[in-house]
């Protein structure tokens, strides 16, 4: 893995092990997030400079020393506070792997991931877990098996030291109306979608539900449309597919567009992502 010197990020990535990729950055004192989701599970340690934090509905001030955890499809954003370099490493975990991981030490009594209800840590037991993960995983010279087994136990201390949120907890029902526009955008978020067809899939007005629609999922219709084609389109990177190709692939107008609204939501280009 190149080192990120600079304000350009840098991403780690083996076909062997296909649950994690990692992303870090040594200068992000430039780097601008819009509020976006993943699909995957997100854990990033704070190494220097100062940032504002969103996950959900809470904002917090935090600087070297944090863990952020960051839950599947849950919007936010993470963006430098002060002019002084901000360095992190930011770690992306296939949700399936991670559920395995739970339910193999006897955490959550369902199938499916546990979602963590800390999702702010400073514990320096699991800072320092993190980042030795990170020396492992970017060394040419360890081998696939030991980066795995590096993987499996700093996810093992993750969840004993945090643990999931309880299973009892309240949660409220969400809106089978929203989820079923989320829904159709899930299934025809490639091709050009209007706003009318997402109405008419849920039943309701145009006023209810981007408002409903962003108080269930945190982004507006549109919003989750292109959060949608971004996370589409890093998959379609990761495969080795052309820029080009990808942003006609995904919905985006021309690879122009793509490029635009992958620097809001990954804060890197389709190149640097790509790592050509």
């Amino acid at each position: 893995m190149p080192q990120s010197t600079d304000a350009t990020p840098s991403f780690w990535r083996d076909d062997a092990l296909p649950f994690i990729e990692v992303r870090a950055i040594a200068d992000g004192r430039k780097v601008r997030y819009g509020r976006h989701a993943h699909s995957t599970f997100s854990i990033g340690a704070i190494l220097g400079g100062r940032s504002t934090y969103l996950n959900g509905d809470t904002l917090e001030h935090i600087h070297a020393g944090a863990i952020v955890v960051i839950n599947p499809q849950v919007v936010h954003a993470c963006n430098p506070a002060d002019d002084v370099a901000w360095t992190y490493r930011m770690f992306h975990i296939d949700v399936d792997w991670l559920a395995r991981l739970q339910h193999e030490l006897g955490f959550g009594a369902q199938e499916g991931f546990s979602p963590f209800e800390q999702t702010l840590t400073w514990d320096e037991a699991l800072f320092a877990g993190l980042n030795s993960l990170y020396d492992v995983l970017v060394d040419p010279h360890e081998d696939v098996a030991r980066k795995e087994s590096a993987a499996r136990h700093y996810f093992t201390l993750l969840q004993q030291t945090l643990n999931p949120a309880p299973e009892h907890a309240a949660v409220c029902a969400p809106d089978r109306r929203i989820t079923r526009a989320a829904e159709f955008i899930d299934d025809n978020y490639t091709r050009a979608l209007k706003l009318e067809e997402i109405c008419a899939a849920a039943e309701l007005s145009p006023s209810y539900l981007i408002r409903a629609f962003r108080e269930q999922y945190g982004l507006t219709p549109h919003a989750y449309v292109v959060n949608r084609r971004i996370e589409f389109s890093r998959a379609q990177l990761r495969r080795g597919h052309a820029i080009a190709d990808v942003a006609a692939e995904a919905g985006f107008a021309d690879q122009a567009h793509l490029q635009r609204a992958f620097r809001q939501f990954v804060a890197a280009t389709p190149g640097q992502y790509r790592g050509i």
